[in-house]
């Protein structure tokens, strides 16, 4: 069953995230992860919720999802990552 990684990202460094944002889709790639959303234009319409950024990726399953995110090759781009914005994130499985 696919799962994706949803990621609510409010960027505090852009500069840091730049290279975030360089380093990680052959990360994604690797765990054959596709991008769904990776920024774009927002429109909040229930709720009260307003994310400056939203990033979702698809990946086989939960287990590749959870894989890619506490491996070795994500983990330096990780760290721009926390480094450089506040981030909320979830894995979920879809239908």
């Amino acid at each position: 069953m696919s799962a994706y990684v949803i990621a609510e990202i409010e960027v505090s460094d852009s500069e840091t995230f730049e290279e975030y944002r360089r380093l990680v889709p052959p990360t994604i790639e690797a765990f054959g992860g596709r991008y769904v959303v990776r920024g774009g234009a927002i429109e909040g319409r229930e709720g009260g919720w307003h994310p400056k950024r939203l990033v979702i990726i698809e990946f086989d399953d939960a287990a590749r999802a959870k894989a890619w995110h506490d491996s070795d090759l994500y983990a330096p781009a990780r760290a721009l990552r926390e480094a450089s914005t506040t981030t909320r994130m979830v894995v979920v499985e879809g239908v």
